[in-house]
C-alpha cells in the first residue's frame, strides 16, 4: 500500500513514554519529513516529538479528522496502551515506511 494521498492520523512520541502529538495528513511521508525538518512550527518543533509509534490509514478524511478528534480526547493512558498494542517497544515507524532513523542527540 502506498502512503502518499491517503487520509491518515498519526501518534508522534518525544520518547518512550515522553511527550505525544496527535495529527492528521493526507500524505504521511512528506507530513513526517516536515515535522523531523522543523518545518512545523509549534508544539512538535518546540518539544522535540518527531518519533512516528502509531498511524491509521483511513478511506476519507473525514473519518481520519473524526478519529483524531477521538483520539486528542482520551485519556493519556489510553492512549500509550493503543501505541503499545502493536508497538509495544515504541520503535521509530517511519524508517518502515523509508524515512531514515532519526538522529539522537
Amino acid at each position: 500500500m502506498t502512503f502518499e494521498r491517503n487520509p491518515c492520523v498519526y501518534i508522534l512520541a518525544s520518547a518512550r513514554y515522553g511527550t505525544l502529538y496527535i495529527g492528521v495528513t493526507s500524505d504521511l511521508i512528506a507530513r513526517l519529513w516536515q515535522h523531523r525538518n522543523g518545518e512545523v512550527e509549534g508544539f512538535t518543533k518546540r518539544y522535540g516529538v518527531h518519533t512516528l509509534v502509531r498511524y491509521e490509514i483511513f478511506g476519507d478524511m473525514a473519518s481520519a479528522i473524526a478519529r483524531e478528534k477521538q483520539l486528542k480526547r482520551w485519556h493519556r493512558q489510553w492512549k500509550i496502551n493503543l501505541i503499545e498494542s502493536e508497538n509495544p517497544d515504541w520503535h521509530d515507524l517511519a524508517v518502515g515506511l523509508g524515512l531514515p532513523p532519526l538522529a539522537h542527540s
